[in-house]
């Protein structure tokens, strides 16, 4: 197939649930012939966007440039080849993690929104042409948790949707206050290969 994924892991805790789910969703893709790069984002240097919106001002599909000088560019040219993403993180007071969240910001680079312009930004691909998985974890039972805080996997969609991606799989595992050492089980593992595969089968289509 040939397509890439990028897999970004907002966690900061190696090994655990949202590591493990985004290591098993690339691996499923891979079996169906993808390529695939993880990114640990406390292992990167990302300054916080200081809303300047000098990347913002220059219309049309190519991404603006940033006045920061750190990992951000490295990782923009490897988001800016994929095809499809997995973007994970677990529910930190009812949200995605701060560095999640820095992250996201530094995103402004595929919007345009000049000075001037009242209306809300626009997104460079608003296509929807790529694919994404996104991933979350909390402390209730998955089902509980699902109803009650909306708020992580609605900014991961967000986020999908700066990129240019269609959400095809949300992927939710509870109980994470259970023990500090938590980590998925093999039901859960199972879950996260198959929603790889069918990421890549979507990639193909």
């Amino acid at each position: 197939m040939g397509n890439t994924i990028v897999g970004i892991v907002g966690s900061y805790r190696k090994g655990r649930m949202i590591d493990s789910a985004v290591t098993e969703i690339l691996k499923g893709a891979e079996s169906m012939g993808a390529k695939t790069v993880k990114i640990y984002l406390t292992e990167k240097q990302i300054e916080f966007c200081n809303n300047c919106r000098s990347c913002m001002q220059e219309a049309g599909e190519k991404r603006g440039e940033c006045v920061h000088e750190d990992d951000m560019e490295e990782m923009l040219q490897q988001i800016d080849e994929a095809d499809g993403y997995v973007l994970g993180s677990p529910v930190n007071l009812g949200t995605v993690t701060a560095i999640m969240k820095r992250f996201m910001e530094r995103l402004a680079v595929y919007a345009y929104w000049p000075w001037g312009k009242i209306a809300a930004p626009k997104f460079r691909n608003d296509k929807l042409n790529k694919k994404a998985v996104i991933v979350t974890s909390f402390t209730p039972p998955a089902f509980i948790g699902r109803l009650l805080l909306s708020g992580a996997p609605k900014v991961l969609k967000y986020m999908a949707k700066v990129l240019g991606a269609r959400v095809v799989k949300i992927l939710y595992f509870g109980m994470v206050g259970e023990r500090p050492e938590a980590g998925l089980d093999e039901k859960s593992l199972r879950r996260a290969f198959k929603a790889g595969e069918e990421l890549a089968r979507n990639l193909a289509e």
